[in-house]
């Protein structure tokens, strides 16, 4: 079984109670908030090691390290082979300040989309634009409805009712 299964196992599958599900989140929620503000803090430095390393670099166990690998994959320049994984491959947390960010709004982890370190990288108006570009992208907005009476939509000339409407 690869590091990956085993942390969806660990994270999702398994039977928790609520509040042994609540300390598991709440801790992990915590280590991710620390190696973010930690990779954001110098983000011209591309971060890369086996998924062993970076687990010791930031002080976490291994399979905190998965999950977090698991997390930020899709915000990457090139995404790890995170299926695969085991504890040496060779990872790069080379990551996308904007879709990382709007990866962040998306999975509604205020925590990490209002940490201090996105001062520096983005300006306050590209936060408020990618926030509210990510918000509007699940939204549906329905098409103007066309009145019987209204010009038809197709170009006739006629009125809908006489025309596409019958």
């Amino acid at each position: 079984m690869g590091l990956l299964q085993t942390w969806r196992e660990l994270a999702y599958e398994r039977e928790m109670s609520e509040r042994d599900s609540q300390i598991f989140w709440a801790n992990y929620f915590n280590i991710e908030k620390g190696i973010y503000e930690k990779i954001l803090a110098n983000p011209d430095e591309v971060v890369s090691g086996t998924v062993k390393e970076l687990a010791e670099k930031y002080g976490t166990e291994l399979m905190i390290m998965v999950g977090f690998l698991d997390g930020i994959d899709e915000s990457l320049k090139t995404p790890n082979n995170i299926e695969e994984m085991t504890e040496d491959t060779v990872v790069s947390l080379d990551f996308d300040k904007e879709l990382l960010y709007k990866n962040m709004v998306e999975c509604k982890a205020e925590w990490l989309y209002t940490l201090p370190q996105w001062d520096s990288l983005l300006s306050e108006e590209k936060r408020k634009e990618l926030y509210k570009t990510q918000k509007l992208s699940h939204t549906v907005i329905a098409a103007p409805k066309v009145g019987r009476n209204d010009p038809c939509p197709c170009g006739s000339g006629k009125k809908y009712k006489k025309c596409c409407g019958k």
